[in-house]
C-alpha cells in the first residue's frame, strides 16, 4: 500500500475539504490519507484516529481508486421508517381543535402527558413524549403556558392620579 502519493494540488484539495467539513467520519478519512502520504504506518494512524487497521485500508483503496476526496464520504442513507403516520397526525389536529375536558380530563389545555395517555387510548400504541413534540411542531404548533389575565378592575380611574375625571374634594 506504499505506493499512494498524493500531488501538490490533490493534498491542498484534501486540506481545504478538512478545513470546510462538518462532517466528522469525513474528517477522519481526509486525515489518514494525508498521514499515509506523510510516511505515517497504518498502524500508528489506525491507533491515532480509533478504528481498524482495516477501515484504514479500506480508506487508502477507496481513494486510491476515486482519485477524489469525495468517494470518501457516506452515501445518504434513508434512516429508520417513521412508526406515526397520518392517522396520528390527524389524530393529534383533532386533539388540538378539542378541549381536554371533552375526553373527562381534568384540565384546561392540552399538556404532552395528557396527549401520550389519550393517543394510547385511541391507538393501543404508547407514542414517546419527544414524537409527540417533534410532531406537534411539525404541524405548526408552539407550545406556551397559559396567562393568567385578571378582570379589569372598576375602581382604576379613581385610582389613578392624571385620570380624566376630575376629583372634588370636599371643603374642610
Amino acid at each position: 500500500m506504499r505506493e499512494l502519493k498524493l500531488t501538490a494540488s490533490q493534498r491542498r484539495k484534501i486540506r481545504t475539504r478538512l478545513r470546510q467539513t462538518h462532517d466528522v467520519r469525513l474528517y477522519r478519512r481526509l486525515l489518514a490519507v494525508l498521514e499515509f502520504d506523510r510516511g505515517t504506518s497504518v498502524s500508528e494512524i489506525a491507533e491515532l484516529l480509533g478504528v481498524s487497521n482495516q477501515s484504514v485500508y479500506n480508506w487508502l483503496t477507496r481513494f486510491q481508486q476515486a482519485g477524489d476526496e469525495c468517494e470518501l464520504s457516506d452515501a445518504p442513507r434513508t434512516g429508520r421508517p417513521s412508526c406515526t403516520g397520518e392517522v396520528i397526525e390527524a389524530l393529534l389536529r383533532t386533539l388540538m381543535l378539542l378541549p381536554p375536558e371533552w375526553y373527562g380530563y381534568y384540565a384546561t389545555h392540552w399538556t404532552v402527558p395528557l396527549l401520550r395517555n389519550q393517543l394510547r387510548q385511541s391507538t393501543g400504541k404508547q407514542y414517546s413524549a419527544d414524537t409527540i413534540r417533534r410532531r406537534l411542531h411539525e404541524l405548526g404548533y408552539v407550545w406556551k403556558r397559559p396567562r393568567y389575565v385578571l378582570a379589569p378592575d372598576p375602581q382604576r380611574e379613581k385610582k389613578t392620579p392624571n385620570s380624566s375625571h376630575p376629583i372634588w374634594f370636599a371643603p374642610a
